[in-house]
């Protein structure tokens, strides 16, 4: 059974930090590329951030460079996303997702299998 599970999310204060993790299990996460994304309220879904079967190659939406940073661990099926210097904009349900095919910039057409989502809320 393929599953997804994003945890780490919460309630912080502007400026401060969040460690996003999905725990992965049902495939063989190696062979998969892996990405974040987030859902504001009245907002569509957008992508993120984007990391290659062995990390190798990482995306990230141009707004979020410097501040977020994906990574991954295949040895404990993980993806990770480190959030520094939060603002009230980051404010969502962060989703990761993973794609076993195409390039990182196609992973929001070509994801095979979604988490459920973490809420993330920033307060200023």
């Amino acid at each position: 059974q393929v599953q997804l599970v994003e945890s780490g999310g919460g309630l912080v204060q502007a400026g401060g930090s969040l460690r996003l993790s999905c725990g992965v299990s049902g495939f063989t996460v190696s062979a998969y590329n892996l990405g974040w994304f987030r859902q504001a309220p009245g907002k569509e879904r957008e992508f993120i951030s984007g990391i290659s079967w062995f990390g190798e190659s990482t995306y990230y939406k141009d707004s979020l460079k410097g501040r977020f940073t994906i990574s991954r661990d295949n040895a404990k099926n993980t993806l990770y996303l480190q959030m520094n210097n939060l603002k009230p904009e980051d404010t969502a349900v962060y989703y990761c997702a993973a794609s076993r095919s195409g390039p990182l910039s196609a992973l929001p057409v070509t994801a095979n299998y979604w988490g459920q989502g973490t809420q993330v809320t920033v307060s200023s």
